[in-house]
């Protein structure tokens, strides 16, 4: 008895959390259950015409790993159903996309507006290495809209931001930012790793162009690098497509294959991680020999309003600061047994950094001083563990801090 073919669904009736399991998949003539690992880097042709027409766009199918991957392609498809994006591309870092996004539509003469509260390597592609091209920059305070006005120049082409930012957790207004850069004609390309598609919608508020360090709450086990850039068509065909065709910032197969899975769990770490962070940010503050507890899900965040209009929690990223600056930064952490110490984020184990002395060191003293980033601050990224026990290895840590201060 012949076999019936099984309806196709629309994914665009899906849930996030069915996008996420289901989203982009491609099986072979085997069948397969899990999405297939292509660890191959070319493609072989029927006959030298169809090879032409596939360079010509004119046969669909793949040519070059380093142009596309049908296991790197269904990553793309899935985060771009995910983010409701008209394309996606992945790359093989974080900053990879940041790097590909910001200067693919850019030129010598343009100028970019960027808040001043990034990563430290974010910003050195728009503070220091866009210059060197003859592209402008001028950084502003991201919270202060007027700011934002008072920077644009004439060429003005792009504006550029995080939010919540690394590792401050200032808020940017999408919407008003957007709003802003559009009355002008220029792009706005947001950096949304701290608050994941799964709490903040970028497009839906006004951004043009999305970016992700997959290597965070995507894969969310620490296990490989990666990076993607949600955009528009117009955009990828703008300048997006060309540049990482010939540039070359291809995210491996093996690394898609392992964001395809975890990205089927990352509804259920992310809301589990919230929850627990904002019963540690509680924790925290109350505390003796906290100075202060920085969470986009308490009430007294300097932006509380902003977030509860953009954001649909809270994140699982707290920053504080304890007395005693770095002596007693470094006796806490050092004190600790569960949480580890490292400069990553958005994993299943509960991270803690400190970034003067990390992922802000090379910024320098003055900029970390306007940025907010004192001696005793920490950014703490929470996983997946008990409260209680991530409670009781802060209390010890806390108790070493208050000695050393």
């Amino acid at each position: 008895m012949a076999s019936e073919k099984k309806p196709t669904a629309d994914p665009a009736n899906w849930a996030p959390q069915t996008r996420l399991v289901h989203g982009g998949t491609l099986r072979s003539e085997f069948g397969e259950t899990s999405e297939a690992m292509f660890l191959t880097q070319g493609f072989v042709y029927a006959n030298a015409e169809q090879a032409e027409a596939r360079f010509k766009n004119e046969d669909p199918g793949f040519q070059y790993s380093r142009f596309g991957n049908p296991t790197v392609a269904m990553f793309e498809e899935r985060i771009r159903l995910l983010e409701g994006a008209e394309e996606a591309r992945a790359t093989a870092s974080g900053m990879a996309a940041v790097n590909a996004a910001v200067l693919s539509c850019l030129k010598a003469g343009d100028h970019i507006v960027s808040a001043r509260a990034l990563f430290g390597a974010c910003r050195y592609i728009v503070d220091t290495l866009a210059p060197r091209y003859g592209i402008g920059c001028t950084l502003v305070d991201g919270r202060d809209l007027n700011a934002w006005k008072k920077a644009i120049q004439p060429n003005t082409k792009l504006f550029f931001f995080e939010t919540p930012s690394n590792p401050t957790l200032e808020l940017v207004d999408i919407a008003a930012v957007s709003e802003i850069a559009h009355s002008i004609g220029a792009i706005v390309v947001v950096d949304n790793v701290f608050a994941t598609p799964m709490l903040q919608r970028p497009m839906a508020l006004g951004a043009d162009v999305v970016v992700y360090s997959a290597t965070k709450h995507i894969d969310g086990q620490g296990r490989c690098l990666g990076g993607a850039v949600l955009c528009s068509s117009d955009y990828m065909a703008g300048g997006l497509q060309e540049y990482l065709r010939q540039t070359g910032p291809t995210m491996s197969p093996f690394n898609a294959w392992v964001m395809l899975k975890g990205m089927e769990t990352m509804s259920l770490r992310v809301n589990a991680q919230v929850q627990t962070a904002g019963r540690i940010a509680d924790h925290l503050a109350k505390q003796p020999g906290v100075k202060s507890v920085l969470y986009c899900g308490r009430d007294d965040h300097p932006q509380a309003e902003i977030a509860k209009r953009q954001m649909s929690g809270g994140g699982q990223m707290i920053a504080f600061e304890v007395e005693g600056g770095k002596a007693a930064a470094f006796a806490l952490q050092n004190a600790l047994g569960l949480i580890k110490i490292s400069n990553n984020l958005g994993d299943a184990k509960s991270l803690i950094t400190h970034p003067a002395t990390t992922t802000h060191f090379r910024i320098g003293p003055e900029a970390r001083a306007e940025l907010g980033i004192g001696d005793g601050l920490m950014r703490l990224s929470i996983g997946l563990e008990a409260f209680e026990d991530l409670a009781a290895d802060l209390d010890a840590g806390l108790a070493a801090a208050r000695k050393a201060a």
